[in-house]
């Protein structure tokens, strides 16, 4: 639920503050400063010379990992092109689940860094910018060491905007996804109950309430019991802001605060007149028991029970795919088309700089006596080859490549594993520098059943719709001090409100007191705050 979004949100932003504090209390003191002029700093605070100062050759490189898949992520792509390189890579994988305690830990004991950390879920802007010196400044190595990369920000203005940080320089290496859609999680329909109804796909707002009424009044799911359907229930993503999508409330991705971009400039979606207003459509099917009565109280175990039921009982949920949201009864499931709203326009979630691009996938510690050879090695990873092998497995083992007709294949999983675990198991997946150019994948085909080909196929019909997300901004560390205590006050209280008003009503003569205490919440500071940020990364495209 969002709630719960919002919970390991400001978790992230409590441990990222915890560390400014400690590193501002001078437990970094010990460890290098930048050099005056922006360069690298030596491990005597000095700044080394050019080529790097030093013949190593091995480097350590740590990664976050989900679950101990082993070792084949590295052992393709990765570790051939650090031999084309000339150099070796020592890798140590944690798992997420003790890279919270070991993150606190390194940061505060620079002996303990590797040469670099790789993959967006290991350091973010506010490790590099509260911990000054622990972290190199990369601009003055891309020229020499880094021609791919340089190419890639110098034709895009988007990777160029993720690459620049805060204070203005490069420390971590953003990257651009392949085989990844524009729409990003959508809603889905059981159009097995729409054949049992003989009821025709909705195509608007009041359409979808006369289906939803169906799906209640009558025995959908054909078990005889016509009490049992839920019509439309939780699912994997936001309840409240997919059943509310026809009013505008195009929700992106989960660290993006609820904020969206109209007309060029950034905007809180639960103070738009759109969402008050799908607030109280939302409360009339709630009243009519078109909606999960648990939807705002049932434990993630709960919701699965319904999801995944023997016989199907739930006739609309939101996800990011029908096998990922329904598990076993996935056939039943097609996506719901983007309805049109009240305002006659059509909408869905987009969010491509959060969930198909990603910034810090790549960044080079204090302890790294010799960057250039590390960043050349990393530069491979900015090539079309490189970048679908380190997504999907390398060449024979996840793809084959057609090289006449410069095409590629992603092969099925072995082994009895799913396509996304098999993709996990043999390569870095969603972590880790990667470009590719538009209309990349149109040269790519699937052997096999697979998320991302019917989540590409979808793309093709519903993309049309996306409108323009909230970026993927870079905050300063006193903008993220500031916003951790405003945006813990302030999306408490919308949660809040948000269930009372689906649930209970009142939500139109509730309003404007509503914006009242936000505003006494100190709202109008966070989004001077997003404003400024907003600015900042549109200065730097």
């Amino acid at each position: 639920m969002k709630n719960k979004k919002a919970l390991a949100f400001l978790l992230a932003l409590a441990m990222l503050l915890s560390l400014a504090l400690t590193a501002c209390s001078g437990s970094s003191s010990s460890t290098p400063t930048p050099a005056a002029d922006g360069g690298t700093p030596a491990a005597d605070g000095g700044t080394p010379a050019a080529d790097g100062g030093s013949d190593q050759t091995t480097f350590s490189v740590a990664t976050v990992r989900w679950a101990d898949w082993g070792e084949a992520y590295h052992t393709g792509f990765p570790d051939q092109a650090a031999a084309e390189s000339g150099i070796s890579i020592e890798w140590e994988t944690i798992l997420n689940s003790d890279w919270g305690d070991q993150k606190a830990v390194v940061l505060t004991n620079a002996s303990q860094l590797p040469d670099a950390f790789l993959g967006n879920i290991c350091i973010g802007e506010s490790d590099v910018l509260n911990n000054p010196g622990l972290f190199l400044p990369l601009d003055d190595y891309i020229d020499e060491y880094m021609p791919n990369f340089k190419a890639i920000i110098e034709s895009d203005p988007t990777m160029k905007a993720l690459a620049v940080s805060a204070d203005g320089h490069i420390y971590g290496l953003p990257a651009f996804k392949p085989c990844r859609p524009v729409i990003a999680n959508q809603v889905f329909i059981n159009q097995t109950w729409l054949d049992n109804l003989n009821l025709s796909m909705p195509t608007t707002y009041e359409e979808f309430i006369d289906v939803l009424t169906a799906f209640k009044n009558e025995d959908a799911n054909g078990n005889g019991d016509p009490n049992d359907e839920i019509p439309y229930g939780q699912g994997y993503a936001d309840t409240v802001m997919f059943f509310c999508l026809p009013f505008g409330t195009t929700i992106g991705a989960d660290n993006t605060n609820d904020m969206t971009v109209r007309d060029g400039k950034p905007v809180f979606i639960p103070t738009m007149e759109g969402y008050r207003d799908g607030i109280a459509w939302m409360h009339e099917a709630f009243a009519a028991g078109l909606i999960d009565k648990e939807a705002f109280t049932q434990d993630t175990s709960m919701r699965d029970a319904k999801l995944m039921a023997e016989t199907p009982i739930i006739g609309v949920a939101p996800g990011w795919t029908a096998d990922s949201t329904f598990g076993a009864n996935a056939d039943q499931y097609v996506a719901l088309p983007a309805l049109t709203g009240p305002d006659g326009k059509q909408y869905i979630s987009s969010d491509p700089e959060h969930w198909n691009y990603s910034r810090y996938e790549f960044v080079v510690t204090s302890a790294c006596e010799n960057p250039g050879p590390l960043l050349s090695w990393i530069d491979k990873f900015y090539t079309e080859d490189a970048s679908i092998q380190n997504f999907y497995g390398s060449f024979g083992v996840g793809v084959e490549k057609d090289e006449a007709a410069g095409t590629y294949t992603v092969l099925p999983p072995q082994g009895g594993d799913s396509a996304d675990t098999y993709a996990w198991i043999n390569s870095l997946r969603d972590f880790g520098p990667k470009y590719v150019s538009e209309g990349f994948n149109d040269k790519v085909t699937y052997a096999a059943e697979n998320g991302d080909a019917s989540k590409l196929e979808l793309d093709k019909s519903m993309a049309q719709y996306a409108g323009e997300a909230y970026p993927n901004v870079s905050y300063t560390p006193d903008q993220l001090q500031v916003m951790s205590t405003l945006n813990s006050d302030i999306i408490a209280y919308v949660n809040t409100m948000q269930a009372d008003w689906v649930t209970n009503g009142g939500v139109e003569e509730g309003w404007d007191a509503y914006i009242e205490q936000l505003n006494a919440m100190g709202f109008e500071q966070f989004m001077q705050i997003q404003t400024d940020a907003y600015n900042t990364y549109m200065s730097n495209k």
